[in-house]
């Protein structure tokens, strides 16, 4: 259930997993448990992904400040 979503590379060079990882060591041990990679027939790259900066903005708890409630 860690692995999201998962795409073909437009430049037919393998495939792009999304997975639900809080760091970059918590997707290797997970790739590093996959059928694959434990035959050593895979190589993977890492990045790290997040919500656009603007999204951040909107999705943050709005401020109090300068709110009175009555």
């Amino acid at each position: 259930g860690k692995i999201q979503q998962w795409f073909s590379r437009g430049d037919g060079r393998g495939v792009i997993f999304i997975m639900n990882a809080t760091t970059v060591a918590e997707a290797k041990t997970l790739t590093d448990g996959l059928p694959l990679s434990k035959a050593k027939l895979a190589d993977f790259e890492y990045t790290p992904l997040g919500p656009l900066t603007p999204l951040r903005v909107l999705l943050a708890p709005p401020a109090a400040a300068g709110r009175q409630d009555r």
